[in-house]
């Protein structure tokens, strides 16, 4: 079996993003990059499966500028087997690149694709959707237990309600949640060895997409600060205030 797992260069969860002073977007110049947490997970999701010997191959993917590269050599480093990446400056949405992962699945034939349920930085949480609709596959989203079967996998999946157990044929589109693993630390060993592992770049042109956004983002602005608390003396202050100040009773 052949799984496919897209990943997304992001800026570090650890940085405080800053808006640019034109409010056009967030500002990444000299910004620690790295992958994005959902798609960690679904690396080390998809190299377990292959200890296990339910997994043959693991091809990790990532759509974007050159510097995507040291992302895909992380995903290597975790256990993939080799990378793929679609290079291109111009900016990605979530249609482009479930058209870019439909055009990649239709040449590898992959009879899982597992990726994170969304990316931090813009947490539109569609491109699974999106790939799933555009390749008529059965989808499980959320992710917090998955398990491979004799041309099937069950997926228990986190729901407002608790859990949902699904099971899927194969091919399938799973999205991973944050419980369902713990990815594990990479090593030098293993990231030397990630360098020698193939990595083929194509472009959206030869997959025959089109990568232009087809939505334009009018302003990028940060939340308001957070007004300070006051005392009240009593529970009539309190309530006086709630209804004529807050207006919330």
């Amino acid at each position: 079996m052949k799984v496919l797992v897209p990943v997304k260069r992001v800026v570090d969860y650890n940085v405080k993003v800053r808006v640019k002073s034109d409010q056009t977007g967030v500002d990444i110049a000299n910004v620690k990059m790295s992958m994005n947490p959902f798609d960690e997970i679904a690396v080390e999701e998809a190299t377990r499966l292959k200890e296990k010997g339910s997994v043959a191959e693991v091809i990790a993917v990532s759509c974007g500028a050159a510097q995507c590269q040291e992302t895909l050599r992380t995903a290597m480093a975790i256990g993939a087997d080799r990378g793929v990446l679609v290079q291109t400056d111009a900016e990605l949405q979530p249609l482009a690149v479930a058209k870019m992962l439909k055009a990649l699945v239709d040449k590898e034939a992959p009879q899982l694709v597992i990726l994170g349920k969304q990316a931090i930085d813009d947490d539109a949480n569609q491109t699974g959707q999106m790939l799933a609709a555009l390749l008529d596959w059965p989808q499980a989203t959320f992710a917090s237990k998955v398990e491979l079967g004799e041309g099937k996998v069950t997926v228990t999946r986190e729901v407002d309600g608790g859990l949902e157990t699904l099971t899927l044929k194969l091919p399938a589109i799973v999205t991973t949640d944050l419980r369902l693993n713990e990815p594990r630390y990479v090593t030098l060993p293993n990231i030397m060895k990630a360098k020698k592992k193939p990595l083929d770049t194509v472009t959206p042109q030869d997959l025959g997409v089109d990568p232009a956004p087809r939505l334009k983002t009018l302003k990028v602005s940060e939340p308001p600060a957070r007004k300070a608390g006051i005392k009240v003396a009593d529970v009539a202050a309190l309530v006086d205030k709630l209804k004529n100040e807050a207006k919330v009773i």
